[in-house]
């Protein structure tokens, strides 16, 4: 698909896919609440209703006056100006505006909690997908684009709820209205103002037309600038330290560009649409008041009559330009929720198992028979691997970068599923476990430290619910991670700010340990979790994390191959597959892949103490 650049002119734009099946799934949302939506377009009738009406009266009052008026000037016996009928008038006409208010404001006030409770439900939708969707989605889509849905794309269709729905009924009301008062004041100015209408629906369409497709890139634009921006903010650190500003700021101008691009045409595109419109209205403006200034010359038709018809032309373009404008919320609506219903309708990770058994009390035996996985067809990651680890074993996994380590431990808690093979724990495949079943098992210490915006105790106690202070505090001084958080100035109680940027890496590093302490899992994932502390700190991790493994089953990625030594069993993998397994003395004396990765590293380790 290409698309126009800063100068590049017009190109394909991406367009709604499916309009009218789109817009038929968005008011299923609207479903729910059908009796409220009965109320806002009752109100909305009434109170176009009660506007409509108004200028006739007020009609009635200028044909009172004037012809009180003329009577006088032509001394008229017992001629007067009947200020008491025209004060009944307009008690009469204020009663109608007052009305037509209060039933504006009720249409408002109950299409308001409408649109908010809809989009609410979208968004609860919305969240629910997010927790059932596979890792792959989340490895294969930016995160600014997903956030961007989330927010962007909903918060466009909540616009059009909250004004589109309500602005079509009145329209539709008010255009209704406003043609059978003006038959009724004169059929032949009606149908002077009816010649315009063909002459603004063609405006309309056109308009309407072009553009569809450029709202539809904003949106999509929009998504992709907020992909960047959260990359570049969240890896700033990075950028700088590559001088890589300059070209971060050129694709930022790049897309942020095509948002322009996109943005202008679509604004004003549709900008025009009401100019044109009104241009056009004002020429049937003028017929009327010249043809009605000559019927009214010839008495055919009263001067009242005649202000109101004018205030009626003027009533009659405006619902068309609303209608238009809606018109075009409605394509950029359309295109938002499309993105959404794309997110939603993604593909979802497998049900769990009907019959799913759990493990009550898992003692950590785990195996692996014949497994195989490839995140694209005919591009296997890992091929025929078996293994076996008894309760209570420590699992070295080693080799080189892109090996499948990390892919081997996302099959062990089934953030990817096997393509084929099967993987057991105590003897029960795991596809028939219940995933969160599956994973209360584990606990993680990754070489990414996450944590999350809130209290140091909370962050510790993510990993088990309802822990007491005791429990709290017992897991930081096993992770060595107690004395440092008491130095803060609210301790346990000291805010992390977004990234835990407040404290330092290897801390964040010793509070994801002291997690993983508390929940006190049966088999323990560990990613190199000493990579980010001093050598003293890591020494103290190292106989903390010794007294974790300790009778639990325990996989630790490594790559520094100095920490493993005392595992029971080093898996060596390499391109998918493990091609040495054994203990540390063993696979040395073996002389293969692992002996020559140990020798280099070694080498290089001792040059640099050298050095």
């Amino acid at each position: 698909m290409r698309h126009g650049g800063p100068r590049g002119g017009f190109g394909k734009f991406e367009r709604a896919k499916d309009f009218r099946g789109t817009a038929r799934r968005l008011l299923q949302y609207l479903r729910p609440h059908r009796l409220s939506l009965a109320f806002v377009i009752a109100a909305a009738l009434l109170s176009t209703v009660f506007n409509i009406f108004s200028p006739r009266i007020l009609g009635r009052a200028t044909t009172l006056l004037f012809e009180g008026a003329m009577s006088k000037m032509q001394n008229v016996p017992g001629a007067a100006i009947d200020f008491a009928a025209i004060g009944r008038t307009l008690v009469t006409l204020a009663f109608l505006y007052v009305a037509s208010a209060l039933f504006t404001y009720v249409q408002q006030y109950i299409m308001a909690g409408v649109a908010q409770r809809t989009v609410y439900d979208l968004r609860q939708a919305i969240n629910h997908k997010l927790a059932k969707l596979p890792l792959r989605h989340y490895d294969s889509n930016p995160h600014g684009d997903l956030l961007s849905r989330v927010t962007n794309d909903v918060d466009m269709v909540s616009q059009t709820l909250q004004q589109g729905l309500t602005q079509l009924v009145t329209s539709a009301v008010t255009l209704i209205g406003v043609i059978i008062m003006m038959l009724r004041i004169s059929p032949l100015l009606t149908l002077i103002t009816m010649l315009m209408l063909p002459l603004s629906a063609v405006i309309s369409a056109v308009v309407v037309s072009r553009s569809q497709g450029y709202f539809a890139g904003q949106q999509r634009w929009l998504g992709e600038l907020n992909g960047h921006v959260e990359e570049m903010y969240t890896g700033h650190t990075v950028v700088k330290a590559y001088g890589l500003e300059e070209k971060a700021l050129a694709e930022f101008d790049q897309k942020n560009a095509e948002l322009y691009e996109h943005g202008w045409r679509a604004q004003f595109i549709s900008g025009i649409m009401m100019p044109l419109i009104g241009f056009v209205g004002n020429l049937g403006y003028v017929a009327i008041s010249v043809i009605g200034g000559i019927f009214a010359l010839r008495g055919q038709i009263k001067v009242g009559d005649i202000q109101a018809f004018m205030q009626y032309s003027r009533q009659f373009t405006m619902p068309i330009t609303q209608a238009a404008n809606i018109l075009n919320m409605m394509q950029a609506s359309i295109a938002a929720a499309e993105r959404v219903f794309e997110l939603l309708d993604a593909e979802e990770e497998p049900e769990d198992a009907v019959d799913s058994v759990k493990l009550n009390d898992p003692e950590g035996r785990v195996e692996l028979k014949n497994v195989n996985l490839g995140y694209n067809p005919g591009n296997p990651v890992l091929r025929n691997v078996n293994l076996t680890v008894e309760p209570g074993q420590t699992i070295a996994i080693v080799g080189p970068t892109g090996a499948g380590k990390t892919t081997l431990v996302n099959l062990l808690m089934r953030f990817y599923d096997v393509d084929s093979g099967e993987i057991t724990i105590d003897g029960v495949n795991i596809a028939k476990m219940k995933r969160a079943d599956l994973r209360a098992a584990f606990g993680m210490v990754l070489q990414d430290a996450w944590l999350f915006h809130g209290t140091i105790r909370e962050n510790i106690a993510y990993g088990k619910p309802g822990a007491t202070e005791e429990e709290i505090v017992a897991a930081a001084k096993a992770a060595h991670a107690d004395h440092f958080i008491r130095t803060l100035p609210d301790g346990y109680d000291t805010i992390l700010s977004e990234d835990a940027a407040n404290i330092s890496q290897g801390q964040r590093q010793l509070l994801t340990i002291a997690r993983a302490v508390l929940a006190d899992p049966t088999i323990l994932i560990l990613d190199e979790a000493t990579s980010s502390v001093d050598t003293r700190t890591e020494l103290l991790i190292q106989q903390a994390m010794a007294r974790l493994m300790k009778g639990r089953t325990s996989f630790v990625i490594a790559h520094r191959l100095s920490t493993i030594q005392g595992a029971d069993c080093i898996l060596v993998v390499r391109d998918g597959e493990i091609v040495e397994q054994g203990t540390h003395e063993e696979l040395l004396e073996a002389g293969g892949f692992y002996a020559e990765l140990y020798y280099s590293q070694f080498a290089g380790e001792t040059r640099s103490r050298v050095g």
